[in-house]
């Protein structure tokens, strides 16, 4: 979330932005981050609650981590085909070209960690068919 808020800050400020598709991708991926924080803090307090939330069960785990995947996916699937730059193979080490390329590696990791967590979800739902709650995977 970091890197992309300062690319969004620093095309802000110097209005360096390669084309307004990038700009608002860089935002998209800046609210994926914020989704993603916000949510994976809430089940991680509401699995501490020790309560039952009726957004803390198994089937909303599933929706919720579903909408996320499909947030990381869109947006690092578009954000390859719009950033220019390639690998960045003249560029310095710290560069522009290489900054996006990090924030497009980082939502690609993104992508993949939460469609993992959602097979592993899924998967220990369909073995332990007596499961309520999200609580009792863990």
């Amino acid at each position: 979330m970091g890197l992309t808020a300062f690319l969004v800050n620093a095309g802000n400020a110097h209005g360096t932005w390669p084309t307004p598709r990038y700009h608002s991708l860089l935002l998209l991926l800046l609210f994926c981050a914020a989704w993603t924080v916000f949510f994976s803090s809430a089940y991680i307090l509401w699995l501490a609650d020790n309560k039952q939330h009726i957004l803390a069960n198994v089937a909303s785990s599933i929706i919720w981590l579903g909408v996320t995947l499909v947030l990381w996916g869109v947006g690092a699937g578009i954000l390859h085909f719009t950033r220019g730059g390639g690998n960045c193979p003249n560029s310095a080490p710290i560069s522009r070209c290489r900054q996006s390329l990090t924030v497009e590696s980082l939502a690609w990791v993104e992508t993949g960690v939460v469609f993992l967590t959602l097979c592993w979800t899924i998967t220990t739902t369909i073995v332990r068919r007596d499961t309520l709650d999200s609580r009792r995977i863990v």
